[in-house]
């Protein structure tokens, strides 16, 4: 008997399971055992790069190759994972990539929610859509009504999805607020309201394994694994939406500070104007740096006789006015860049106060308002060279996601997989 560890021969022998017939001697494949633990990390780092070889995961994890090709084997074993294609030519061989077998009929779900709308989402293990049912109005402030339609409009789209309930790897909330990951709450409301237990009612009713996040935390992870911040080690992640949340990024690993509410970046006292923020107090940076504020601005000044194609618009939810808002401005209209611009420019302000506390590689604009970032960007610069310290600006890169009103969704579905993955250990 002759032990295999170069995984090539099985990949090309397309999934022999026990006996390979190789050069016309039976040889059997020996599976010793395998490091739970690495078995974890190695799924997981594949999940996140999509494809890895055996020598990227040996550099990624400083381990042996041997050790590596023997967890590599066990998932193979178990078809968590399977060859997908050869590496580019380095000079030697090609090497075998590695990918999630998408085949497991297994999902996560995603309900992702902001200020006023809740979206709900299925992805696959490859991170496809698979169904989706988005940007449904749906107030936080009215939190017992909120319950009972976050739990509707989620039973429907698993109905519509015909997915059975077991083949849900977990439920993934994020939402603003100062949410506990630890205790599974929404410190934001009172003990009494049902979304401040909402991990528990939503895990409760539908019994699948459930976290929850917080909104800006989650556009953060889905920019380092995915999308503007991969690859770098510290950044910060502003997501601009009705408010303006940060996600940072510190030494490659997320930062939440010592009792995990880190980066309440809308509260910052930087603004002269006198009206209230949503948490009770004036001069916070979101009552002039938010998409709110710029709607608001633009109904001002076309009330007070400004010209806009906006002008005549009658939608009465603010979703439709942000869109509407984003969409003229992309098409030129001088009001609504304006105060594009004017949001922006608030944001330098801001910016440059975190360039000069933090010092961080990178900055990205990420969010829904992220799609407006051509515009926003010379504002958000004239700002930062005039409060910034010249060489703490030309050290940080300033980047605009390109995953923007995804970013939420993709990184709540991350979480999921980074935190309930082991599982399928247990079911294969």
């Amino acid at each position: 008997m002759i032990l295999i560890p170069v995984i090539k021969k099985i990949y090309l022998l397309k999934k022999s399971k026990k006996y390979l017939h190789l050069n016309n001697i039976t040889v059997t494949l020996l599976l010793r055992k395998t490091n739970p633990i690495m078995n974890n990390q190695i799924i997981k780092a594949i999940y996140f790069q999509k494809l890895q070889s055996i020598a990227q995961l040996s550099k990624t994890f400083n381990k042996s190759i041997p050790l590596i090709t023997k967890s590599v084997n066990s998932l193979l074993e178990m078809n968590l994972i399977e060859g997908n294609d050869l590496a580019a030519s380095t000079g030697g061989r090609r090497a075998i990539q590695f990918k999630i077998n998408n085949n497991l009929n297994t999902y996560t779900l995603v309900i992702a929610l902001d200020q006023f709308y809740t979206s709900i989402y299925i992805f696959d293990l490859e991170n496809n859509v698979i169904a989706e049912n988005v940007d449904n109005y749906n107030p936080l402030k009215n939190s017992n009504k909120a319950l009972e339609t976050i739990i509707s409009l989620t039973e429907a789209i698993i109905v519509e999805s015909k997915i059975p309930i077991t083949d849900f790897l977990g439920i993934g909330i994020s939402m603003p607020g100062f949410v506990d990951t630890e205790k599974g709450i929404n410190d934001s409301y009172d003990k009494q309201s049902k979304l401040y237990h909402i991990k528990k009612h939503i895990s409760d009713h539908f019994n699948i394994p459930t976290i929850i996040e917080n909104d800006s935390t989650c556009i953060a992870f889905s920019e380092q694994k995915f999308g503007a911040a991969k690859n770098i080690k510290s950044s910060l992640v502003i997501n601009l939406n009705w408010g303006v949340g940060l996600g940072m990024i510190v030494n490659d690993q997320i930062f939440k500070g010592s009792s995990g509410y880190a980066g309440e970046f809308s509260h910052i006292p930087l603004s002269d104007s006198n009206e209230l923020c949503s948490c009770g107090k004036k001069g916070c940076l979101e009552v002039e740096a938010s998409l709110t504020a710029a709607v608001k601005n633009v109904q001002t000044a076309i009330n007070a006789g400004e010209k806009s194609s906006l002008e005549g618009d009658q939608h009465n939810n603010l979703l439709a006015q942000g869109d509407a808002l984003l969409e003229s401005a992309l098409n030129g209209d001088q009001l609504a860049v304006a105060n594009l611009g004017k949001i922006g420019y608030m944001l330098g302000k801001g910016i440059a106060t975190l360039i000069h506390i933090l010092n961080p590689e990178a900055i990205i604009i990420s969010g829904r308002g992220a799609r407006a970032g051509t515009i926003l960007m010379p504002q958000i610069q004239t700002a930062i060279n005039e409060f910034c310290i010249p060489r703490l600006a030309q050290a940080t890169q300033l980047k605009i996601s390109d995953t923007n009103k995804q970013a939420q969704s993709l990184g709540t579905s991350a979480f999921i997989i980074d935190n309930f993955i082991q599982t399928l250990f247990h079911t294969n």
